[in-house]
């Protein structure tokens, strides 16, 4: 059940490159809307029911919070640019090259320990990903740049879960996650001021779609996986969400008629076969362990 529901959050953040797609202000802008609204969704929820939680963190949980959304808000300002160069696809899949980063991180820092199975479906799962970005990697002008820009989001983003596997044992996720968008906002608040971009003055469809992406792909998308870094090993979360550019490329082809060809579905597919090769053969005694503990 705890997988289902990682899968679902999977679906969330794969709306994100539909939102992106259909506004019109900087990257920056989009991901402070996104994080601002995210944010303040939460903060009643937090202030009332665990305000006590909130008061009684330690100063180093509050501040690899705050480092964890900092990351998280270079994550979203690289992604969101690269889809400005590259296709959906592409964006998607490089992005999510983050499970490499993951899983050598969960081996050197997490002592997490990845069997050969499930290493394999790790790498059957990525080498469907490359199928789908080289089939799709002639969309869009200066793919160099959006590759590189998705790329340095991966690890940005692997930065963002390894902190969060550490401070989700004993930080429950809606503190965590209140926290971190906060974070995340200040950072892109910051960068905004210091970059001279304007706050206010663009066109109501932004607004829109940051208010799409807070809740359906950051509320419903990585507020899951922050809840399931709890449940679940780390690098089971990385891997998961590469079935990210299966979904993605399918919503392409209904919004935007960016047709995935044969080469697509075959990468689709192997893809499903590597997640379900992990969900088999990674982490089972983590997972066993990490079922026992509840909530905090």
């Amino acid at each position: 059940m705890k997988k289902l529901i990682v899968l679902l959050g999977v679906i969330g953040v794969s709306l994100s490159a539909i939102f992106v797609r259909i506004s019109t202000a900087p990257s920056i802008i989009l991901v402070l809307y996104r994080v601002c609204i995210a944010s303040l969704l939460l903060s009643p929820y937090v202030f009332i029911k665990s305000r006590k939680e909130l008061f009684e963190l330690s100063l180093r949980d509050v501040l690899l919070c705050m480092v964890s959304g900092v990351f998280l808000g270079l994550h979203f300002t690289a992604y969101f640019t690269s889809l400005s160069f590259t296709s959906i696809a592409s964006a998607v899949v490089l992005v999510d090259t983050e499970v490499f980063f993951v899983a050598f991180g969960s081996i050197l820092l997490l002592k997490e320990r990845i069997s050969k199975g499930a290493w394999g479906g790790i790498l059957l799962t990525f080498a469907g990903s490359v199928i789908i970005a080289m089939a799709d990697a002639g969309i869009g002008s200066d793919v160099i740049k959006g590759d590189i820009l998705a790329f340095s989001g991966a690890f940005f983003m692997a930065v963002y879960t390894m902190i969060g596997a550490v401070c989700r044992k004993k930080i429950s996720t809606t503190v965590y996650t209140f926290l971190v968008y906060t974070s995340s906002a200040v950072t892109m608040l910051m960068i905004s001021i210091m970059k001279g971009i304007p706050l206010m003055g663009y066109d109501s469809i932004n607004w829109i779609s940051a208010l799409g992406m807070a809740v359906f792909c950051t509320l419903m998308g990585h507020s899951i996986f922050s809840w399931g870094l709890k449940y679940l090993p780390s690098s089971f979360i990385s891997t998961i969400k590469l079935l990210e550019p299966v979904f993605a490329s399918i919503l392409g082809l209904i919004c935007f008629g960016e047709v995935p060809g044969i080469y697509v579905a075959l990468g689709g597919i192997i893809v499903i076969a590597g997640i379900w090769q992990y969900s088999r053969r990674a982490g089972q005694r983590d997972v066993a362990e990490s079922v026992t503990c509840s909530e905090v």
